[in-house]
């Protein structure tokens, strides 16, 4: 292939709209543009990394029995309706009317469109399990696409969903497709780790997410540093810690705190410790307002208050709503002398607390000896906090530590979630009616591609991993007015083509120093130089473009090393 024949507009200044590397590097390497917020054209060289990955994906999803159909973008309201989640879904749905004011949406996911499919024709336990897949665009109006490819609001993504009998035969489809993620990633060269999940809007009670490790990542994982405990912080479970204090219980008292509306203003008026205060954030939910209280040096974890008080929607409570339904002040809101319809949710911790400091629900002023128990109720007791660093790890008690992760792929366990509710059932041998078992595993495509960008780059470009990066080789006549360089280099890229290895040839006539330049730029994993050496002593310059390192390979035997060098990097 002749650089100068594909579509690759490259750029020499990065676009201040670019906020991350992978966005940066792919519009300035050709490979994308914006057609609106959250919404790109892959341009040649990123549908082939796309083509890959998808390559892959197929590969492996075949090899566990996955059976490949494609379904509508376009979706009826009244399989929404029907499982009850086309009222809760949110905002981020793309909803749209037909000429007959008939209700329809783009497809942000598929769980509803496969179940009702599945069950006009499943019938006998002799059916199952099926494990459905397909490769296609998903459309999410997130309410401020960012960083790309990695937020948008059309995005490229397989989802595969499994129908089982029963709960052991979940347990095979989610092992078979966890071990198929595992080899996704890992054919596409990338640091992952599969780590414990929250299921989020799609449901179910168990689920993994697969982690592309990179410092730009807005995801927030911890792993053991003894044993293979790995979670998001969003679902680290913890395990109590100690009481911070013993002795006796002492009277309440309310004590002045005048502008003091943080924990370290109170604790350090009052010297104490943070950890000897209790931090209450107030919540507007669908069931009403909501107090968490976690202990002066932690942080609520939303998701987990979400999910132990079967919530839909939780957001901060707004300073109308502490006035109004807590009656209380901002900045000195408290457990104590709330009103009843406030439910409190408290952390295991906070009810080990002996005369801790907390808000008084007064202008200025908090409350000294505050007991639970004695000052106040809590409706639930329960682990709400967000998990630290060195905190011990839920497994093995050892300290954990924290990475910053990009989310490429997530499996769920739905269980009957959905089949119960769309009435998706099957005959036993007994011929009884009961409901499959389902499971949902979905990959990013788009993303894993910004995701590899994010993990392998330099100051000068993309560094694409071998087994997805749109070109393997580019080839570089020094001098393309030489035609020996040229016709060696064309002879080259001929020949590694004809050997399965993906070669472009630059063939533009520019200045060396500029071909070399968007070589890099554009990461190809090797560069082969056709300079005047290669002529008179019949070599070829091979450059690695993660390692910088320079091989001299003769030509008569240069395709054999360059196989193996690829097959190393």
């Amino acid at each position: 292939m002749k650089f100068s024949q594909i579509y690759a507009p490259t750029l020499r200044e990065t676009p201040a709209e670019a906020e991350v590397v992978s966005h940066q590097l792919m519009l300035r390497a050709g490979m994308i543009r914006k057609a609106a917020g959250g919404i790109y054209t892959y341009l040649p060289l990123a549908w082939r990394v796309l083509k890959k990955i998808e390559h892959i994906v197929r590969e492996e999803m075949d090899a566990q029995g996955g059976q490949e159909l494609l379904m509508p973008i376009v979706q009826p309201a009244e399989m929404w309706q029907e499982s009850g989640r086309w009222a809760v879904y949110g905002d981020e749905m793309f909803r749209l009317t037909d000429r007959h004011d008939r209700n329809f949406c783009l497809g942000p996911t598929h769980e509803e469109m496969i179940t009702t499919l599945v069950r006009s024709d499943v019938r006998s336990y002799r059916q199952l399990p099926i494990l459905l897949y397909q490769i296609q665009n998903k459309y999410r109006d997130e309410i401020r696409p960012r960083f790309g490819l990695m937020r948008g609001r059309e995005f490229i993504m397989k989802d595969l969903y499994s129908f089982d009998k029963d709960e052991d035969g979940l347990n095979i489809s989610y092992k078979k497709m966890y071990d198929a993620y595992t080899n996704v990633f890992s054919r596409c060269k990338l640091k992952f780790r599969p780590v414990e999940a929250d299921s989020g809007a799609i449901g179910g009670s168990g689920s993994h997410e697969f982690m592309v490790l990179a410092e730009s990542g807005e995801a927030e994982i911890v792993y053991c540093t003894s044993c293979d405990y790995a979670a998001n912080v969003e679902k680290a479970e913890l395990l109590p810690l100690d009481e911070i204090s013993t002795g006796e219980k002492l009277p309440l008292t309310q004590v002045h705190t005048p502008n003091c509306k943080s924990i370290a203003d109170v604790a350090k008026l009052l010297h104490i410790d943070k950890q000897q205060t209790i931090k209450s954030i107030a919540f507007e939910t669908d069931q009403g307002p909501v107090l968490a209280l976690v202990r002066g040096d932690h942080e609520v974890n939303e998701i987990k208050v979400l999910n132990k008080l079967n919530l839909i929607n939780i957001t901060m409570a707004s300073e109308k709503s502490i006035i109004d339904d807590y009656q209380s002040v901002p900045g000195f809101i408290g457990p104590c002398g709330l009103p009843k319809k406030i439910k409190i949710i408290a952390d295991v911790n906070v009810m080990k607390m002996i005369n801790a400091a907390a808000g008084a629900n007064i202008a200025d002023y908090h409350l000294q000896n505050v007991n639970p128990g004695r000052d106040f109720a809590a409706d639930i007791i329960a682990d709400i906090r967000l998990i630290q660093e060195n905190d011990p790890c839920p497994h093995c008690a050892m300290p954990v530590k924290k990475a910053r992760g990009i989310e490429v792929g997530q499996v769920f366990k739905l269980f009957t979630k959905y089949s119960s509710a769309l009435k998706a059932t099957y005959l036993d041998e007994n011929g009884k009616e009961k409901p499959m078992v389902m499971g949902c595993y979905g990959i990013g495509v788009s993303r894993t591609m910004a995701a590899a960008i994010e993990q392998n780059y330099d100051e000068h470009g993309i560094i694409w991993p071998v087994p997805i990066a749109p070109y393997q080789v580019v080839v570089i006549p020094v001098n393309s007015k030489d035609t020996n360089q040229v016709q060696l280099a064309e002879l080259v890229c001929r020949q590694l083509n004809l050997h399965g290895i993906d070669s472009v040839w630059d063939d533009r006539n520019e200045r060396a120093g500029v071909k070399f330049k968007d070589a890099d730029l554009i990461g190809y994993p090797l560069k082969i130089t056709i300079g005047p050496k290669s002529i008179s002593e019949q070599t070829v310059e091979v450059k690695e473009r993660k390692t910088g390192q320079i091989h001299f390979f003769s030509t008569s035997d240069y395709l054999e090393n360059i196989i193996e060098l690829l097959q190393k990097l």
